[in-house]
Formats: structure tokens, sequence, C-alpha cells
């Protein structure tokens, strides 16, 4: 995961194939989860990045791992970016 100010931002990639992951789908079902960082656990919404946001994050993920550009490469699909903000409750 990367941080972007205080939401978590995680890749839907699963590796470039051709459908999304099921986690990824469920958030998209139900978008309140638990995370938990070391012994931290808190809940958090996801949504799914938008074309601007995903536009200034997409650099930084790769930055941070350029195996997603070989995952991007593999499918037809827009791997998704999900963003995960802290929420008040799940």
């Amino acid at each position: 995961y990367l941080r972007d100010g205080g939401d978590l931002i995680v890749i839907a990639s699963w590796g470039g194939r051709d459908r999304h992951p099921e986690w990824y789908l469920n958030l998209l079902a139900h978008p309140f989860a638990r995370v938990q960082i070391n012994e931290r656990r808190f809940p958090v919404r996801s949504l799914t990045a938008d074309a601007d946001r995903r536009a200034v994050l997409w650099p930084r993920v790769l930055n941070a791992y350029d195996g997603y550009r070989a995952y991007q490469a593999r499918t037809e699909r827009e791997i998704p970016v999900v963003v995960l903000q802290p929420a008040a409750g799940t």
C-alpha cells in the first residue's frame, strides 16, 4: 500500500488478469471495511480513484513497484487504484 495524506492506496491488479480480484468486487459491493497495519486496526471507506486522481497516483504506484507496469500491459482492463479513507465506523 501507499499513503496519500491520510488515505491508503491499494492496487486491484491481480497480476494483470483479465478480471478484477474478488476483494475489489467485494469493496465495490460493500465499501466499508476494516484494515490492519501491524497492530493497528481501523475502519475505512473504499472508493476507486477517478481519472484525475489515478493520473496523479499511478506514477507513484509505478515508482513503488514497477511490476504494475507489466500487469497493466497484460490486460485490457484498467487496473483500479483503490483509495481507503479513514471512516468513523463500518
